[in-house]
């Protein structure tokens, strides 16, 4: 096995540079992925931007927590814990817990202590941990990832290729969202506002569940996205630019409205939220929100609790969801697969990264990041 590996590193706010480790020491509990694909999303735009500053996620930073790979080289006790081999394709989530504290012992590791680089100097999570740490390899944005013995790994089948288990980051999130903490189920209407990758992987997972009314909404640039939603399995789009949705969601639902709104609109402003909460019926409906209004003066509590709406938080996913992606994915059931619109080296990830912010003409949905494409162009490939 090679002894160095090259990485993109982030060494300060929306600056990338590639650089050569020397491959970490591994012991009996711990393994390394060859890293295939590294899926980027929201909030590796937004981090790359403006990079945390708690003390674990200083320093070069390897970016990308959507990661999959092949086991290259793992410890005795790491195969035996993980009941993996070498060669096999994993999904790497990117927690890093303790498995000891209460919320581990309940199987909600996302809420552990030890992953939380919010309020935990010397927390550890894949593709924000600085490389300065032992193990070094702490992102996806590489040719190889240390593994420690708390990774949380999710086997592969091999009628997935490695692109398409590059997805299943975000469509865990929408099984999460839109099915365990929203609840959406059989015979319910559904309004998802943004068809981005999370609202698309909302809109499979409120279809697969039985949903008998799915509107997505979003603007003219969303075009493509609206004809790809209709393709997985929306019944309506809406165009919040050229329409007015209120109107049109109240009309498409005989003037009902729906049962649940799933906001995955991200930084577009306190319009999505009072709309959802506007076109909720009556009574005991939910409103998903992903949490990135920093403020929201007056805050319509009143009509809130008039219509007594439910609003929950978009926050992570649980390792049953995980295991729903890989199960859903593997079915080919829907063409998940057009959802992975780019592809680029890892020398490419500013132009990535750019690319999926919107701050250049492409119109990505969901861009993965492959080692082996160093030194080769790179773009749409769908």
């Amino acid at each position: 096995m090679t002894e160095t590996v090259l990485a993109a590193v982030r060494t300060a706010p929306a600056t990338t540079e590639l650089r050569q480790f020397v491959m970490p020491q591994l012991d009996a509990d711990s393994a390394l992925l060859k890293v295939e694909v590294a899926g980027i999303c929201g909030t590796d735009v937004k981090l790359y931007k403006n990079p945390p500053t708690t003390r674990a996620t200083q320093g070069p930073v390897i970016m990308g927590h959507e990661n999959v790979g092949v086991i290259a080289e793992a410890g005795k006790r790491f195969k035996a814990r993980h009941a993996l081999q070498e060669g096999d394709r994993v999904f790497v989530e990117h927690y890093v817990a303790c498995f000891t504290c209460e919320w581990c012992r309940i199987g909600e590791y996302r809420h552990c202590e030890a992953t939380d680089w919010r309020t935990n100097d010397d927390a550890r999570r894949f593709g924000y941990t600085s490389a300065d740490n032992p193990g070094t390899l702490w992102g996806g944005f590489s040719e190889y990832m240390f593994l420690p013995w708390n990774a949380v790994l999710h086997k592969i089948p091999d009628t997935l290729t490695a692109e398409e288990a590059g997805l299943v980051m975000p469509l865990s999130n929408g099984i999460e969202w839109a099915l365990l903490t929203a609840g959406v189920g059989y015979n319910d209407t559904v309004l998802i506002q943004g068809p981005g990758q999370q609202g698309l992987a909302q809109l499979v997972a409120a279809k697969q569940a039985g949903a008998s009314q799915i509107i997505v909404s979003g603007t003219t640039r969303d075009r493509a996205r609206f004809e790809l939603a209709r393709e997985l399995g929306a019944d309506d789009v809406v165009d919040v630019l050229t329409e007015n949705p209120r109107e049109k969601i109240m009309d498409l639902t005989g003037g009902r409205g729906v049962d649940h709104v799933l906001d995955c609109t991200s930084r577009a402003g306190t319009a999505p939220v009072l709309l959802g909460v506007d076109v909720l019926k009556r009574r005991e409906g939910s409103l998903l929100i992903q949490g990135e209004l920093a403020a929201f003066p007056d805050f319509p509590v009143k009509l809130i609790t008039e219509k007594a709406i439910t609003i929950r938080s978009a926050r992570g996913h649980s390792f049953n969801a995980c295991e729903l992606a890989v199960a859903q994915l593997a079915s080919h059931r829907y063409p998940l697969e057009k959802l992975a619109t780019h592809r680029y080296g890892i020398d490419q990830v500013d132009h990535a990264l750019r690319v999926l912010a919107g701050e250049t003409d492409e119109d990505a949905i969901h861009v993965s990041m492959m080692p082996e494409l160093v030194g080769r162009p790179g773009g749409r490939v769908r």
